[in-house]
């Protein structure tokens, strides 16, 4: 009995351990905190405009996870850009944009979810130019508004924005709070680990008897 304990102790605690460290437990943006990202985000040249759409997003922090949802039509002739090879594709030249973000994105609980290509130009415009053609769509989890900041107001990101820049002929990307959310990984990992152990359960505890 006391192996057992033990057996789906383990689990639980592995379980609530990581569920720990992929919610944002800190809360909304503070005040202060606002201030500070937005001086950054200032410092490394963002526009008065972006600068305000930036100060609206910030301000409204509900303190949750989020998901942004890209559209992106990649840059058929990139050209030579700095810091890449000459003839460097538009993917490896985003590639160089991605080394830096897929580290800083993982270690804060923060990671893609969805990736595809597009099969058909778009199917439906309303309202909006230039919008037929689009290359393929991503969308990445945030685990809180507060991480996206420390990622994007990081001098190391600004330094490999050019790259994105570069490899794209046009992208739109806004942010969306999930109101159903299936995928999401504690809900996955709980289903797993359940399985996982009460198999483990049975054919360890089981055979005794």
């Amino acid at each position: 009995m006391r192996s057992r304990k033990i057996l789906w102790g383990l689990s639980l605690f592995g379980y609530l351990l990581f569920s720990f460290w992929y919610t944002n437990t800190s809360g909304p943006l503070s005040a202060s905190e606002v201030e500070h990202y937005l001086s950054k985000a200032q410092a490394l040249g963002g526009s008065d405009e972006a600068l305000r759409r930036l100060r609206s997003f910030l301000q409204s922090d509900s303190g949750n996870q989020f998901l942004m949802v890209n559209n992106i039509d990649m840059n058929e002739t990139p050209g030579d850009v700095a810091g890449s090879q000459p003839g460097e594709s538009s993917d490896q030249i985003m590639d160089r944009y991605m080394e830096h973000m897929y580290p800083a994105l993982f270690t804060r609980a923060s990671h893609p979810i969805f990736f595809g290509n597009a099969v058909h130009t778009s199917l439906d415009v309303v309202g909006i130019q230039n919008a037929e053609v689009w290359d393929r769509a991503a969308v990445v989890r945030y685990r809180s508004r507060r991480d996206l900041m420390d990622i994007t107001t990081n001098p190391a990101f600004a330094g490999k924005h050019h790259f994105k820049l570069a490899a794209l002929t046009k992208t739109i990307a806004y942010p969306v709070e999930s109101q159903l959310y299936l995928s999401d990984p504690r809900f996955l990992l709980a289903l797993i680990i359940l399985c996982i152990t009460a198999l483990s359960d049975i054919v360890v505890f089981g055979r005794r008897r």
